[in-house]
């Protein structure tokens, strides 16, 4: 039987199991010994529970099901890719860092749209003729590349296109901030004469005031010289 704990010493690929649970005796290089055979399943024990009762494994056998889970993690298995043409055997602890990098995996096509399922150890000579292929250029210049479009690339020649469409740009950036730099010289230059024509409408206004206010005073006057005469008079 197998705890949890045995399970992060075992890496096992699901495939590798049963489908009752245990380990597929088949996969095995040697035959496993009887004892290590679920009586249920007739796979190599990895259950969490009895495979009879259905109850979990007593926590006092943690440890005696711990040293039980190295063991079997030592056994050495044949790889599920042995069909494929895989002749590689392994720890069954290693089995799922294997299969990462097992030639004879069956793997999809890495690039998008491509539904090609191949086997790894061709995915390059797939690539090389994978209609959906895509690779940014290794020159480093940005562009994104087909199979149809690698054979005429030139950087030098793309980035010269770039360069000249990014310089027309900057052309029409500058061309646009100076008509707005001259739209608003010709608003500040207009607010300044409306300005100016406000000031001399009040410098008038002023100069009026003080002249109502100079002819005011004079009437004044003249009517205060006139009284003492005419009180004279009836004297």
């Amino acid at each position: 039987m197998e705890t949890r704990l045995g399970k992060d010493i075992i890496m096992a690929d699901p495939e590798v199991s049963t489908q009752s649970g245990g380990y597929d005796a088949e996969l095995f290089v040697d035959t496993p010994d009887y004892d290590l055979i679920c009586t249920i399943c007739q796979g190599v024990l990895r259950q969490e529970t009895c495979p009879c009762c259905r109850k979990p494994v007593n926590a006092t056998l943690i440890f005696v099901m711990f040293k039980l889970s190295k063991s079997i993690g030592r056994m050495k298995i044949k790889c599920k890719n042995e069909i494929r043409g895989c002749a590689e055997t392994f720890p069954l602890s290693e089995q799922y860092c294997h299969s990462m990098s097992c030639l004879y995996e069956l793997i999809p096509c890495p690039y998008q749209g491509c539904r090609a399922q191949l086997l790894r150890r061709d995915l390059d000579t797939h690539a090389r003729h994978c209609e959906h292929w895509r690779q940014p250029c290794h020159m480093g210049c940005g562009t994104i590349l087909s199979h149809r479009t690698q054979a005429q690339h030139n950087c030098y020649k793309q980035l010269r296109q770039e360069y000249e469409v990014r310089q027309k740009n900057h052309r029409a950036i500058a061309t646009a901030l100076q008509r707005k730099m001259r739209r608003m010289q010709s608003t500040m230059a207009h607010m300044k004469r409306q300005i100016g024509l406000i000031c001399e409408s009040l410098e008038v206004m002023d100069d009026l005031h003080e002249a109502e206010e100079e002819e005011d005073l004079g009437e004044s006057s003249g009517n205060s010289n006139e009284t003492p005469s005419s009180n004279m008079g009836s004297c």
